[in-house]
């Protein structure tokens, strides 16, 4: 019975780790998409890394800590951050540009009820 409770608190805290994860990224998301440039490493900018260098850490280290519960409770890997984590890094001058690709990620995963 107690492998079974701490597996139910593990999963609880899991879930918590998820909304916390999704709640900071969309909140990086949507000062990407008014105009602040960074988020998804798209230009090769020293200042720019270094001023969303704090927000890229703390979502890794929620994410680390998501995967390892995810691990022990024989789960997949946290699918938005192994997308999130794809989308980043130089692309072509030709790319879409980070405020258009932040808006879209904000489209898919916010609800148009919460997005005013």
């Amino acid at each position: 019975m107690a492998k079974a409770d701490r597996l139910e608190r593990l999963d609880a805290r899991r879930l918590e780790l998820e909304a916390e994860y999704t709640e900071k990224l969309v909140d990086a998301l949507r000062v990407t998409a008014s105009g602040k440039w960074g988020l998804f490493g798209h230009k090769d900018d020293r200042a720019g890394r270094a001023a969303i260098a704090p927000v890229i850490e703390g979502l890794a280290e929620i994410g680390e800590a998501i995967d390892k519960a995810r691990e022990q409770l024989l789960m997949p890997p946290f699918a938005l951050q192994q997308d999130f984590l794809a989308s980043r890094g130089p692309v072509s001058s030709q790319a879409v540009g980070e405020p258009k690709q932040a808006q879209a990620w904000l489209d898919r995963l916010v609800p148009a009820a919460d997005k005013s």
